[in-house]
């Protein structure tokens, strides 16, 4: 079955209704060509049309978050191609054929059918789809609950995730050996995918929906959330450390440049202050010791002279 793409008539044309109401009955060709993709983004079960509901603001929030942090994981890894809203693929199951469009579809790169640049609709099966909940109906749960869930495991789809801003309606399948799904168990309440490797998340921060910032710091998302972003941080954290280590170091030869200038000055000031202690001690001995002469010292008269004129008296 080729996939067209875009009518190339209009349908009232040829007798359908532009605007059919959800249940109308087409053959699927017509479906390709007048309302795949049509503005009211109809799917296709099984020969009749159904109009994909529409979720809540909060449940979109929640969707948009996890759309957001699986691009951010694509940027690290780029080993997958994700779609959204109305890219369509279809489901050959073993009682009907359909046609669907989940919320948010992604193919891996190893998946056996590549996405391709120009396609409109996927021509394989989807390796993870998700679906934002729309709760405005028993009926509307019950077609992502039940019904898609069961399409999805029958087709191959390998997980398939139900988002709601309420915890009690969010849905983790995974498929096993034998092709069942099984709900995902989150361990320490972190939900881990075996089909995108390293992809998690925290089951809460679907409801806290954290940004970029916290979630760099956080261990979880830190491995896959904007690494190149968190090298250039730790970069320029490195070169601030160095900076400031070098500043430091400056600080530190400045100051013992000081220190060795300042011991010079001491050693200067107390060297002047011994020699002036040591000129004042000479200039104070010098009256001591022309006091201490002997009697006749400095009159001409020597001892010999003395004896000499005792002789001559006799």
């Amino acid at each position: 079955m080729s996939h067209h793409a875009i009518a190339q008539t209009d349908p009232s044309s040829i007798g359908l209704d532009p605007d059919p109401p959800a249940g109308t009955r087409v053959s699927e060709a017509d479906y390709w060509a007048y309302y795949y993709e049509h503005e009211n983004g109809y799917e296709w079960n099984d020969g009749y049309l159904e109009v994909k509901p529409v979720s809540d603001t909060l449940t979109i929030r929640v969707y948009q978050w996890l759309l957001r942090l699986l691009q951010f994981y694509l940027d690290t890894h780029d080993n997958a191609q994700l779609t959204a809203l109305e890219m369509g693929f279809r489901l050959r199951l073993p009682d009907k054929v359909a046609i669907r469009k989940p919320d948010l579809g992604l193919v891996l790169d190893s998946n056996p059918i590549p996405l391709a640049d120009l396609d409109r609709s996927y021509k394989g099966t989807f390796d993870l789809c998700v679906e934002a909940l729309s709760d405005s109906t028993p009926a509307e749960i019950a077609r992502d609950m039940e019904q898609k869930r069961r399409e999805y495991e029958a087709a191959g789809v390998r997980e398939y995730y139900i988002l709601h801003h309420e915890p009690r309606w969010q849905r983790f399948y995974r498929r096993n050996a034998f092709g069942l799904y099984q709900p995902i168990l989150a361990d320490a309440g972190v939900l881990r995918s075996e089909v995108v490797p390293g992809l998690r998340f925290r089951l809460e921060d679907l409801q806290r929906q954290p940004g970029p910032e916290a979630m760099l710091e956080d261990r979880v998302y830190a491995p896959f959330v904007l690494p190149r972003w968190q090298q250039e941080r730790q970069l320029l954290e490195a070169e601030r450390q160095a900076r400031q280590q070098a500043e430091q170091a400056l600080e530190q030869s400045d100051q013992a440049r000081q220190q060795v200038e300042l011991l010079a000055q001491r050693e200067r000031e107390e060297k002047e202050a011994l020699l002036a202690e040591l000129a004042r001690l000479r200039g104070a001995s010098l009256p001591q010791l022309t006091r201490r002469r002997p009697k006749g010292h400095g009159t001409g008269t020597t001892q010999a002279d003395e004896s000499r004129g005792t002789r001559d008296s006799r």
